[in-house]
This record gives C-alpha cells, sequence and structure tokens, in this order.
C-alpha cells in the first residue's frame, strides 16, 4: 500500500486522484505537484517506482499538508476566538461564519427543527380545561 505523509492512498486509483485523499491536496496542487515530478497522471499508485515514491515526498514536504495545515487552521481559529472577533464568536457558538443566512438554512450547524409556539386544538383543549373535570 502507496504511503505519503502519513495517509494510506488508494491503490487502484490514478495518483492524480489518489493524491487528493490527503488533507490539504486538491486536484489542483496535485496535477501541479506531478508535473514538477514529471510523474504521467494516468498511472495508477501500486504501479508508481520507489524513485517516484521518494519524488512526490520531496515535492510535497514544500506544502503544507496533513497536521502542520490542520494546525495551522486549528490556531487561527483559535487566534480569532481569542481576540473576541466576531468570526471567532460565530466558531465558538457553532453558527456559519462567512455570513450565510440561519433563518431558513444552516440545518447542520443549528440542529433538528423545534416548532414553537403553535399547538394543535386537542393540545390546546386539554391545557384550558382542568384535568379532574
Amino acid at each position: 500500500m502507496l504511503r505519503l505523509v502519513g495517509i494510506d492512498l488508494p491503490e487502484k486509483k490514478r495518483i492524480e486522484v489518489a493524491l487528493t485523499y490527503i488533507y490539504g491536496v486538491g486536484p489542483h496542487l496535485a496535477k501541479s505537484v506531478l508535473t514538477v515530478t514529471k510523474i504521467n497522471p494516468d498511472t495508477r499508485a501500486k504501479d508508481l517506482t520507489a524513485t517516484d515514491v521518494a519524488k512526490l515526498q520531496k515535492a510535497l514536504e514544500s506544502h503544507k499538508v496533513e497536521g502542520d495545515l490542520r494546525k495551522e487552521i486549528r490556531e487561527n481559529i483559535q487566534r480569532l476566538k481569542r481576540v473576541g472577533s466576531y468570526r471567532g464568536h460565530r466558531h465558538a457558538v457553532g453558527l456559519p461564519v462567512h455570513g450565510q443566512r440561519t433563518r431558513t438554512n444552516a440545518r447542520t450547524l443549528r440542529g433538528k427543527r423545534k416548532t414553537i409556539g403553535a399547538m394543535k386544538k386537542e393540545d390546546a383543549a386539554k391545557v384550558a380545561t382542568p384535568e379532574g373535570q
């Protein structure tokens, strides 16, 4: 199994696609890394030689990927919270940060819908009449 920067890459996929399994490597960066290392993007991950793997490892070291990138993003969010910025507060509360509307959407962050105010007629009648009667 091919392992780059601590991630096991799928062997049956093309190397161009397999590189995108690494956090911080998208299609554009994968293409540019492959052109720099002069590796054919159509080769399967299992068909790479040891020298090709070493070239890819060296090329990816110049970019922030996986643990370093996750750490930097986490530190940036902590800084926003510590400074007390609007974005930091939104991160802390668990609401959308980039100005999306929350009145009707944002169900993923806000959770399941909770109905407030409206009651069925039967429920309202039970509340209106005392229980003893």
